[in-house]
């Protein structure tokens, strides 16, 4: 059987699993020959660390599938003065990237030809005004103007100092691209992968769901859901990421839906989350139980209070790898 392959990425919080209690282990791979290339877990019994490489930084650059759905990637690219600038070209459409992404089913967001002129970080606002040419206008639907711009602003905000973005095109300020996406003095990461309207909800919550390539491929999807609830909290967050993702959306979820939550408590920065399994022989079923916990762990990531999470079954703590969360820059 093809084993399925998960492209390592996530926002900006990265998922290190720090407790291997059951023996379930994780082997980075390449889809190419290059170290620099998007980096693979499979869910393999062998394991091997995935550690920092002298003078290469783990970066998290985006990416679209064939749904439409912007997907976050992890990619190393050499550490040197510019980087953000560099994370940007790494994600400008080419014949070496296309090669790079086919696997994957993924396409690049910025179009050929473009070129970055400038870019600059004000270090007392932590605004960045990045100057591209006039290649970056060439997209042609609102959809992918929209997975543009907050494919760049996502990228760019990875790093620490950015707080917001400004995009000129060459050394003039656009406030309306071509097909009607408009642009705010100062774009902030909000609304990736929306699903519904604006006007839907009081507040809005990130879920990871699972988006996948026509191949063996397949990869966690970050979405965007307005609630009902004031503010985004915990557990609107796991009652949702529990619910699944609507049946027309193209994505699907780990969790089996004999699975139900039963609640969550926040001790000491630390997340129990209590589910009913519906079938006590999904005990014994270590890779499900892992997958449950790693979808729980990404959903949680966007919870600066919550740092490590632990599973509970029925109110009893399950030996089970649990992840941990940590900003990597």
């Amino acid at each position: 059987m093809i084993n399925r392959r998960i492209a390592i990425f996530a926002l900006v919080v990265v998922l290190v699993f720090t407790s291997i209690a059951v023996g379930r282990k994780f082997v980075s791979k390449k889809i190419a020959k290059n170290d620099d290339e998007i980096e693979i877990i499979s869910s393999d019994d062998d394991i091997m660390n995935i550690v920092e490489e002298e003078g290469m930084r783990k970066t998290v650059l985006y990416f679209q599938n064939s749904e439409g759905f912007l997907v976050p990637v992890m990619r190393r690219i050499p550490w040197e003065e510019g980087i953000a600038k560099l994370a940007l070209k790494n994600m400008i459409d080419t014949p070496e990237l296309r090669e790079v992404l086919g696997p994957t089913g993924l396409l690049p967001i910025i179009p050929s030809g473009t070129e970055i002129n400038g870019m600059s970080v004000n270090p007392d606002t932590g605004i960045c005004k990045v100057d591209f040419n006039e290649e970056i206008l060439n997209k042609e639907s609102l959809k992918d103007e929209e997975n543009l711009i907050k494919g760049v602003v996502y990228t760019l905000t990875e790093f620490p100092a950015v707080k917001g973005v400004q995009i000129f095109v060459n050394g003039e300020e656009v406030s309306v691209l071509k097909n009607g996406t408009k642009l705010d003095k100062s774009l902030t990461r909000e609304d990736i992968n929306l699903l519904g309207s604006d006007d839907d909800g009081r507040s809005k919550i990130v879920v990871y769901f699972k988006g996948q390539s026509e191949g063996d491929f397949e990869y966690f999807i970050p979405v965007t859901i307005p609630t009902l609830a004031p503010v985004a909290n915990v557990y609107t967050a796991l009652d949702l990421l529990f619910e699944g993702p609507p049946e027309d959306s193209g994505l699907y979820s780990d969790i089996p839906r004999s699975v139900n939550f039963k609640g969550v408590e926040i001790k000491e920065s630390t997340a129990y989350v209590d589910v009913n399994l519906g079938d006590e022989n999904m005990l014994t079923r270590e890779a499900t139980l892992n997958e449950i916990v790693k979808d729980i762990g990404l959903t949680l990531s966007q919870f600066s209070e919550i740092e490590s999470v632990e599973l509970l079954v029925d109110g009893e703590v399950i030996n089970t790898s649990i992840p941990t969360f940590a900003n990597e820059y």
